[in-house]
């Protein structure tokens, strides 16, 4: 190894202290959806059973919309009232009040 190459990695490794050494992408995607179509709670079409219910029945989702005209899965909403103090709504907040349901 010849003098001004060391002296060129020495400089070279004065001027980046850090060494990459391992490098992993990571990258994000979402559903090419409207949010008016997604329940907010477990992210899934609202037209599709949510995961508790994939897994545990055959059944299809009932929908639920409150009077603060927010829509979810029936299953969703109410494993969320069961772990919030006072039943709000997930998205504005405001007390929960179911005004319809379909299946």
């Amino acid at each position: 190894m010849n003098s001004n190459s060391k002296t060129s990695n020495q400089q070279n490794d004065s001027e980046n202290p850090f060494v990459i050494k391992k490098w992993k992408a990571v990258g994000t995607w979402t559903w090419d959806v409207a949010h008016d179509d997604v329940c907010p709670i477990c992210k899934m079409l609202l037209v599709d059973r949510c995961l508790g219910c994939q897994v545990i029945t055959e059944e299809e989702c009932v929908i639920v919309w409150g009077d603060c005209n927010h829509v979810f899965h029936n299953c969703c909403i109410n494993v969320w009232a069961k772990k919030t103090p006072r039943s709000k709504c997930p998205v504005c907040q405001k007390r929960w009040i179911i005004a319809r349901t379909t299946s």
